[in-house]
């Protein structure tokens, strides 16, 4: 009965230890002085499903399934990567790496390894009303353990998770 008790408790140390990790969130906008930096949590459910919130879930980024929901300076912005080319891609790049699959090879991904980590840079077709002109994503390239998330947008801004 101790042993049962033993796995059973070990069982769900790993599992929170695996679906949550700490996140920093840097917001840096070329205008301003100082960048933004706040703490918080990532969640990662297979098959397809990621939650990173930060500053006690004002700000959020969760990608369930094919919806995307942003939630940043008091306001919430939703697509889906079905009917938004710019997510598509980055859709089924966050979906593999959950997975632990291949990354799809397709004209706006590029994929570095250096050091240990793999990096996986996504510049979809530029448009004018797009929210980001790139997104950069480092994993680990043995585990594909997610180890920053970086949103590009225009004129130098960004934002940038870490994640640990």
């Amino acid at each position: 009965m101790k042993k049962l008790s033993l796995i059973i408790l070990l069982t769900i140390c790993q599992f929170s230890f695996c679906a949550a990790q700490t996140v920093t969130r840097t917001r840096h906008q070329a205008a301003l002085t100082t960048d933004q930096v706040t703490t918080g949590s990532v969640t990662i459910r297979k098959p397809e499903y990621i939650c990173i919130s930060t500053d006690g879930d004002k700000e959020q980024l969760i990608m369930d399934g094919t919806k995307f929901t942003m939630s940043m300076g008091g306001k919430k912005h939703v697509t889906d990567s079905k009917k938004n080319k710019q997510f598509a891609t980055f859709h089924e790049v966050l979906k593999a790496v959950i997975n632990g699959q291949d990354i799809p090879a397709t004209d706006d991904v590029t994929i570095t390894t250096q050091n240990g980590q793999k990096t996986i840079t996504i510049t979809p077709e530029k448009k004018k009303r797009q929210m980001f002109t790139s997104f950069v994503l480092v994993v680990d390239a043995k585990t594909s353990a997610m180890r920053q998330l970086r949103m590009n947008e225009r004129a130098g801004n960004y934002i940038n998770y870490d994640i640990k």
